[in-house]
């Protein structure tokens, strides 16, 4: 049977193709209908202003679902020589077009790559064509790779929570923020979690900003039990997880408007304030949805409209003892870093002050 023709978008002006137009991407659920592969290129395109806002000019990488959200299908972890039919892309794809802009990063591990730096919706329409559902940015702009602009404020909800927990949460961190007179702003993560995000100055580093992360988190943890900054899950107990370590370099969250690999195509959506208090279902947020909420205008369209200096965040960390805490496992040792074993597993005497193991043991 010969394959069908290909489709175009129209992303800003510009036309992209769309080939295997008529694959299914997201099967039909007894909510939802099914959902093409020229469908979700039409809603990246639909969302364009709003998606530019969150991916114009950072270095972005891509979770690409080719086959489409299918049952047996599972993300791939990146471990060398693993196959998967869903993957993270962190590099430029072969076969990019001449519009579709790249920016060099470095990874914790020292290494280098060119990730896509989206310019215009054009490019978000061309990774949708190739299979990109998710789109993860970096909170920092190519001018300045090493500076971020934003901190990131990730509510996960643990077992035992639900997404009204992440929600009564986000409450007490804007209103925390208010107090620093800081501007926030919200949206759902697509699944249960809820994320808030702040533009900042861009004069801090990586660790400065996820140090005012884990200042803001352990603020957050003191005003109210359902909180918690700690990193191993043993730990965490029936409570919504801050998530510090999100600022970390190479760490990123879904975007605004960028679809989740779930039943229905839920996105993960900018909400106002009010809005969100009064959200029960993220889950009616979705392709379907999503289109004429942008076109009544974007919650998050004044995002841009301030930068705050981190100095309130940071001085919340002072003041709670500088205490460091846990990086992802993947990372080189760091200074101050607690031991990295599991607590349960944890002997005392295996580790000296500065959460070195101690050789011989």
């Amino acid at each position: 049977m010969p394959k069908p023709p290909a489709a175009e978008v129209d992303a800003g002006g510009r036309a992209v193709r769309v080939s295997s137009p008529d694959r299914v991407i997201y099967p039909a659920t007894e909510r939802m209908p099914e959902v093409t592969k020229l469908r979700v290129a039409q809603y990246v395109a639909s969302v364009g202003d709003g998606l530019m806002r969150a991916l114009r000019e950072r270095p972005t990488a891509l979770e690409r679902w080719p086959k489409g959200v299918l049952p047996g299908i599972v993300l791939g972890t990146g471990r060398p020589g693993e196959k998967a039919d869903a993957f993270y892309q962190k590099r430029v794809p072969v076969g990019a077009p001449d519009y579709v802009e790249s920016v060099e990063v470095t990874f914790p591990s020292g290494r280098r790559a060119r990730e896509i730096c989206p310019t215009e919706p054009a490019v978000a329409v061309w990774c949708a064509q190739m299979g990109a559902l998710t789109f993860h940015p970096w909170p920092v702009r190519r001018a300045d790779v090493d500076r971020p602009d934003e901190l990131r404020i990730d509510l996960d909800p643990q077992p035992g929570t639900s997404f009204a927990d992440a929600v009564r949460v986000a409450g007490v961190a804007h209103e925390l923020l208010g107090e620093l007179g800081i501007t926030g702003f919200a949206k759902t993560s697509g699944n249960r979690g809820v994320h808030v995000f702040v533009r900042i100055e861009p004069r801090w580093d990586f660790v400065d900003v996820r140090h005012a992360a884990i200042g803001f988190g352990r603020e957050l943890e003191r005003r109210d039990g359902g909180v918690t900054t700690a990193w191993w899950k043993e730990e965490r107990g029936a409570r919504v997880f801050v998530d510090y370590n999100q600022n970390s370099r190479d760490r990123t969250i879904a975007s605004a408007y960028s679809l989740r690999p779930l039943p229905g195509a839920p996105v993960s959506t900018p909400v106002t304030w009010s809005e969100l208090a009064e959200l029960t279902d993220p889950s009616e947020l979705n392709l379907f949805t999503v289109p004429e909420r942008v076109a009544d205008g974007d919650p998050w369209a004044a995002i841009d409209d301030t930068a705050y200096s981190l100095e309130p965040l940071l001085d919340l960390w002072e003041a709670q003892g500088a205490v460091e805490l846990s990086y992802p496992p993947d990372y080189p040792k760091m200074p101050g870093e607690p031991p990295r074993v599991q607590p349960s597993k944890k002997v005392a005497e295996h580790w000296d002050e500065s959460g070195n193991r101690v050789e011989g043991t």
